[in-house]
């Protein structure tokens, strides 16, 4: 009995890591390795966000151009398409950085 318990661990052990690049696997299919720093990413980049398309990735960097680097992450509320429901989304995959400069 002890022989199939530890060989059904290990068997989920190896599933556990099978899976784990689907882990990163965000909504809408968009996988994101690490938090994104919204004060340096690209176009591109932003894009990888889950809910963030081309025209919502346009108006962040448009906002960062005009109004200087986000202090905070809550601060991407401010652009146009990014709402409570949006940021929650994202929240965790976003950061400012180190970097995050006062205008």
């Amino acid at each position: 009995m002890r022989t199939v318990k530890l060989g059904a661990l290990v068997v989920g052990l190896i599933i556990g890591l099978s899976l784990q690049p689907l882990l990163a696997l965000q909504a809408g299919g968009k996988a994101v390795d690490q938090k994104v720093n919204i004060n340096t990413a690209s176009l591109a980049e932003l894009q990888k966000l889950p809910r963030i398309g081309p025209a919502i990735a346009q108006r962040i960097l448009d906002f960062r151009k005009e109004n200087g680097n986000f202090r905070r992450i809550e601060d991407l509320m401010k652009v146009r398409g990014i709402g409570e429901k949006v940021f929650s989304e994202i929240k965790d995959l976003v950061t400012v950085g180190a970097e995050s400069a006062t205008k």
